[in-house]
């Protein structure tokens, strides 16, 4: 007989906030690459849309105000999401 270990129950704003701040940083990261590779970004971004042909739709637009919006909305999003997929987590381990 297999015997299951009980499951802990998971800390939802531990994991919306983990999340957030791993997107921030990935998002920020990111930023800096497309800046230092424009180039290879528009590579990389169409290889993940499975070959449309991005550069039809012009050059990168980096302004300050897209990168904070674009940090700002990313994070909260994501923080959105961990908070969402630990509480149905914590509803799915109840059952």
């Amino acid at each position: 007989m297999i015997k299951l270990k009980k499951m802990k129950k998971s800390n939802s704003l531990a994991i919306a906030n983990t999340t957030a701040v791993t997107t921030a940083i990935i998002f920020v990261v990111c930023r800096v690459g497309i800046g230092l590779f424009p180039d290879l970004s528009f590579t990389l971004a169409q290889s993940w849309f499975h070959g449309i042909e991005l550069t039809k739709l012009g050059s990168w637009n980096l302004t300050t105000e897209s990168f904070i919006l674009g940090l700002v909305s990313a994070t909260v999003g994501a923080w959105l999401v961990g908070y969402l997929f630990a509480s149905l987590y914590n509803f799915f381990l109840k059952k």
